[in-house]
């Protein structure tokens, strides 16, 4: 009996040697995966170098029709808002440059870094914003940034000495949330309109 056990043993192991063995495809996954990660860093990189020559189209163009987009100022922006924020700041920017670093990004985030410097139009008082982005992304697009940046030092820059004094106030940054979703829905309106 024993050795019957061990005859079937070998049998088995001896079948299991003779099936062709099938590879892995490891290396194909590796390549797409990078691959998708190289082509969602690209699309940050294409996203900046598009705001650096003031061209909100191509940014817009860079987000899912469902996307989502947040900072401290423009809390909440879904869908189309998002794609019409960058055409409204691109088309308005006075005195606008650009300088971005630390761009990353793997299958499904991303992240950069980038300081804007520009005239506040409605205070003419220069604004240096350091802002860091955090990016999802799906089929090749956008699909959510949000943005940090410190609202205190931004109005300090750009209201003076009411945004230094007051500006970590909630309803002094209430305020410049309110007005800028109103400048937002005053210029889609506008564009509406012009169609």
């Amino acid at each position: 009996m024993r050795h019957f056990a061990i005859l079937a043993i070998l049998g088995v192991l001896t079948g299991c040697a003779n099936q062709a063995v099938m590879p892995i495809q490891t290396i194909q996954t590796t390549e797409v995966v990078s691959m998708s990660a190289q082509q969602n860093q690209q699309l940050i990189e294409k996203f900046y170098q598009a705001f650096k020559q003031a061209d909100g189209e191509t940014m817009a163009n860079s987000y899912a029709p469902d996307a989502r987009f947040s900072d401290p100022v423009f809390s909440d922006l879904n869908g189309q808002q998002a794609g019409d924020m960058w055409r409204m700041l691109t088309e308005r920017a006075q005195d606008f440059s650009l300088v971005y670093d630390g761009i990353k990004a793997n299958e499904q985030t991303g992240e950069a870094h980038w300081v804007a410097t520009y005239t506040f139009s409605k205070t003419g008082r220069k604004v240096v914003n350091d802002i860091h982005s955090q990016f999802t992304f799906r089929d090749g697009k956008i699909i959510s940034q949000r943005d940090t940046f410190d609202l205190w030092r931004w109005s300090a820059q750009a209201l003076g000495i009411k945004g230094r004094l007051l500006g970590w106030t909630p309803l002094v940054q209430g305020k410049i949330q309110q007005q800028a979703v109103q400048a937002l829905t005053a210029y889609q309106q506008q564009k509406a309109k012009g169609k």
